[in-house]
């Protein structure tokens, strides 16, 4: 009898277990992190996940490795306060006011407040953000801060690292006085990393979104000292070495911590390389026209177990695209009552999925000046002497991107119906945005930096 027992338990324990099973798997997973590396003016052949050969950049040729490439990505505009604007809400540039330049010292524009950013359309399903470098979103006023636009924590600059006085913030909020110092500009990437990651240590146990905006390799350079390398000619590359390292230490501590499943890491650029950096293949640089060379930049994303390893993803997409993918991912509706231009890129992220764009647009400044397919590129707009000229009647340009990145050969002649077709996109696009247009901005030249913050 104490043998059939036995038995009887053991079948039941088994039944049991058997239905508890099924019972775990349906247990939702946690929401997802995201976190969002925002470097400042990284060119595309800048690092060699994307083609770079003068740089090495063993951390994020392991990151290419563990997650994938995406080699078709855009940023969303060509210079970096309109980007960033386009990044944060998942719209082009010009619906917010933004889309001219870059916001200089005395200029009072802002991110509107009425704007919804990814940090306020993840804050429903209990996301906790923080901002860690540079903001250039604006710094007048009384609602410019990244605290008034959705993240809980910053800790940053207000705009570029060469653009003076420059002052560091820690700003927790409405309910505490900002703390402000004088940084000292070769450790500046690593202050950024080290509150970024305190802040991730902090609310491991819930979701988060962290965006960290360094502000490098943006000219002029300053490499900490740590990554000074007697073989590296100048100290951009440094600075890109620096980089490498800082993206290296996060994925290990991610690890560490045991998060990196539930963590989709992006590694980008906020436009092409200035006067300094390289586009690779790509033709023209920061601020070009229309030419890929200042808006296509790097991005590699990275989650084990959800982005598939070792994969190359030639599906067109773009920063406008993170806010609807991240609402996606935490299982949250887009935004009420928000146009957006970006879309969910989650099928491309965990499967290689085709570009659920028919088309991305290209700006310089306010104007429309590029549209691109999957496979093709048209633009009506390039750099000549200093100035930007349209092009399109007497010279069309039509490029296979497919089988010619570096733009070089127009191949209008033989594709006819397609250049109709993509000049009809184009002035869609125009007649869309055309009435958002808001001219050009007070500008200032910038005020030089003094010696005291001029150190290493």
């Amino acid at each position: 009898m104490a043998a059939t027992r036995r038995l009887f338990l053991g079948l039941m324990a088994t039944t049991a277990l058997a239905g508890f099973v099924p019972a775990l798997a349906a247990l939702p997973r946690r929401k997802p992190n995201f976190i969002v590396i925002l470097c400042d003016d990284l060119g595309y052949g800048d690092i060699e996940p994307t083609g770079g050969t003068r740089i090495p950049t063993p951390n994020l040729n392991r990151m290419a490795r563990e997650g994938m490439v995406l080699t078709d990505y855009y940023a969303p505009q060509n210079l970096c306060t309109p980007s960033r604007a386009g990044l944060l809400t998942g719209r082009y540039p010009i619906r917010t006011g933004l889309a001219w330049g870059v916001i200089m010292q005395s200029d009072k524009r802002i991110l509107p407040t009425s704007e919804v950013t990814i940090p306020q359309a993840l804050k429903p399903a209990g996301y906790v953000s923080g901002l860690f470098g540079k903001w250039h979103l604006g710094h007048q006023g009384p609602d410019w801060q990244p605290t008034r636009h959705g993240f809980d924590h910053f800790f940053g600059i207000p705009y570029s690292h060469d653009m003076m006085p420059l002052t560091l913030i820690t700003d927790t909020g409405p309910d505490v006085p900002p703390t402000l110092e004088q940084p000292v500009l070769s450790e500046l990437q690593q202050r950024f990393y080290d509150e970024a990651v305190k802040f991730v240590e902090t609310n491991r146990d819930r979701p988060f979104f962290v965006e960290l905006a360094l502000s490098a390799p943006h000219i002029e350079n300053y490499p900490n000292a740590k990554y000074r390398d007697p073989k590296m000619e100048s100290a951009y590359g440094e600075v890109v070495e620096e980089i490498d390292a800082i993206v290296g230490r996060l994925l290990m501590k991610l690890v560490e911590l045991k998060l990196e499943k539930d963590t989709l890491v992006i590694f980008t650029s906020d436009n092409g390389p200035f006067f300094e950096g390289s586009a690779g293949v790509l033709r023209d640089r920061k601020g070009g026209a229309g030419f890929d060379g200042g808006y296509r930049v790097p991005c590699i994303a990275w989650q084990p177990g959800t982005v598939p390893a070792a994969r190359r993803c030639n599906s067109i997409a773009m920063g406008i695209d993170f806010l609807p993918t991240f609402c996606a991912m935490a299982g949250l509706p887009n935004p009420p009552s928000v146009t957006l231009d970006g879309v969910d890129i989650s099928e491309v992220l965990k499967r290689g999925a085709p570009s659920p764009h028919e088309a991305l647009y290209l700006f310089d400044d306010e104007e429309v000046t590029g549209v691109r397919t999957q496979r093709w590129k048209h633009i009506s707009h390039a750099d000549y002497h200093g100035h930007v000229l349209p092009i399109d009647r007497q010279y069309p340009q039509l490029y296979d991107v497919a089988a010619d990145a570096s733009e070089s050969y127009s191949v209008h002649q033989r594709y006819p119906e397609v250049l109709a077709e993509m000049r009809r996109k184009l002035a869609d696009a125009r007649a869309t945005f055309g009435p958002l247009k808001r001219g050009m901005p007070p500008f200032t030249v910038p005020v030089k930096a003094s010696a005291s913050q001029r150190q290493d």
